[in-house]
C-alpha cells in the first residue's frame, strides 16, 4: 500500500472507529513520514483515558505506538493470530480461529432458506442466508475495563465442567467477532495481547506472517471444547436504525444466546424493556416481560453506539423457537418497538458429552 493511500485508509478506519464510540485508540500526530510505520502503512497509537483532559489532550504522556494498521481483506479470511482492533467496540484483540457461520439476515436476501416459521406466525416471511465467517478471539485485558459497560467481555464464552456438564463455566476476554468488525494491525511486540491464555494458545515466530502461531495446546482446546464453542447460525434484522444480532448456542442441557444491539444512527436512543416469547415444541408459549436486559437499560448514541450482553433460556423440550421485540426510548419521551430476529433452538442430534482432558 502507498503512503497515500495508507493515509486515506488509515483516515476512514480512525474516522469510522471514532464515529462508532471507540475509547482507546488516537492518530499519530501529523508529523510527515515518521508518523508513517513500515511499508507506508500508518503507525497506531495509544492514550489511556486516564491521561486525557477534557480537551482530549494528553497531560504529560507520550503516546506509546502499539503497532502499524494494515489494509483489511475484502476477500478470504484471517488467519490465526491476527492481531486486529475491534471496529465497534474499540478492544485490541488477536484471532484465535475462524468459524464459517450461516448468516440469516431479514434486511439482505441471500441463497439458503431459513426456517423460521412458529406457532404465533412470527418470522413466517422467507429469510435467507449465507455463509459468513466469525472468529474466536481474545480480548486485550488492559480494554475491558473500558468496554466493560457495553460488552459483557466475561459472560460470552462458556464451557462444561468435565465433571458435570449441567455446570458451565464463562472464560473472560474471549469472544465473537464478525469478519467486518476487524480492522487489522501488526507489531513487533512479541507479547502484543495481555490475558492468560495468550502464552498457552500462540508461539511467536518471525519467519511467519503473521509471526504468532498456534501452539499445540489451542488445537487440543478447540477440538475438546467444540461443542460448545462452535457458532453455526447468526440472525440479524434491522427496525428503524437498530440492528438486533442474535447468536444462539445449545449448552447441553440449555440454550444460551449473545445479543448485540447497535445504533446506525445519530439519534440516541435508550432501551427499556424487552418482550420475549418463547415456544416449545411441547406445545408451551410463554411470554417475558421486563425492564432492560441483564439489569441495565443502555443508552447507544452516536459516541457509544452498541452494546452486547448474553443471557440463557431452558425449555421443556429439546427445540423451539423464540422472537420478540426491545422498546426503546427517544429524547422526546416517544417509544419505538425494534424487532427481534425470530431463531431457533434446536438441539443436536447427538447429546454433548463434556469434554475429557484439557480444558484450557
Amino acid at each position: 500500500m502507498s503512503g497515500c493511500a495508507a493515509r486515506r485508509y488509515v483516515a476512514a478506519a480512525l474516522s469510522r472507529c471514532r464515529a462508532r464510540g471507540l475509547p482507546l485508540w488516537e492518530p499519530p500526530p501529523a508529523r510527515g513520514p515518521r508518523a508513517l510505520g513500515a511499508g507506508g502503512a500508518a503507525a497506531i497509537q495509544l492514550l489511556p483515558r486516564r491521561h486525557l483532559s477534557s480537551r482530549n489532550r494528553p497531560e504529560g504522556k507520550v503516546l506509546e505506538t502499539v503497532g502499524v494498521f494494515e489494509a483489511p481483506k475484502q476477500h478470504g479470511k484471517y488467519e490465526t493470530g491476527q492481531l486486529f482492533l475491534h471496529s465497534v467496540f474499540g478492544y485490541r484483540g488477536i484471532v484465535l480461529f475462524p468459524w464459517q457461520a450461516r448468516l440469516y439476515d431479514r434486511d439482505v436476501a441471500s441463497p439458503v432458506t431459513e426456517k423460521s416459521e412458529n406457532a404465533a406466525g412470527h418470522g413466517s416471511k422467507e429469510v435467507k442466508g449465507k455463509t459468513h465467517t466469525y472468529y474466536q478471539v481474545l480480548i486485550d485485558a488492559r480494554d475491558c475495563p473500558h468496554i466493560s459497560q457495553r460488552s459483557q467481555t466475561e459472560a460470552v464464552t462458556f464451557l462444561a465442567n468435565h465433571d458435570d456438564s449441567r455446570a458451565l463455566y464463562a472464560i473472560p476476554g474471549l469472544d465473537y467477532v464478525s469478519h467486518e468488525d476487524i480492522l487489522p494491525y501488526s507489531s513487533t511486540d512479541q507479547v502484543p495481547i495481555q490475558h492468560e491464555l495468550f502464552e498457552r494458545f500462540l508461539l511467536y515466530d518471525q519467519t511467519k506472517v503473521p509471526p504468532f502461531v498456534a501452539r499445540d495446546t489451542l488445537c487440543a482446546w478447540q477440538e475438546k471444547n467444540h461443542p460448545w464453542l462452535e457458532l453455526s447460525d447468526v440472525h440479524r434484522e434491522t427496525t428503524e436504525n437498530i440492528r438486533v444480532t442474535v447468536i444462539p448456542f445449545y449448552m447441553g442441557m440449555r440454550w444460551r444466546y449473545c445479543i448485540r444491539l447497535e445504533n446506525l444512527d445519530s439519534e440516541v436512543v435508550q432501551l427499556r424493556e424487552r418482550h420475549w416469547r418463547i415456544f416449545s415444541l411441547s406445545g408451551t408459549l410463554e411470554t417475558v416481560r421486563g425492564r432492560g436486559v441483564v439489569g441495565r437499560e443502555p443508552v447507544l448514541s452516536k459516541e457509544q453506539p452498541a452494546f452486547q450482553y448474553s443471557s440463557h433460556v431452558s425449555l421443556q423440550a429439546s427445540s423451539g423457537h423464540m422472537w420478540g421485540t426491545f422498546r426503546f426510548e427517544r429524547p422526546d419521551g416517544s417509544h419505538f418497538d425494534v424487532r427481534i430476529p425470530p431463531f431457533s433452538l434446536e438441539s443436536n442430534k447427538d447429546e454433548k458429552t463434556p469434554p475429557s482432558g484439557l480444558h484450557w
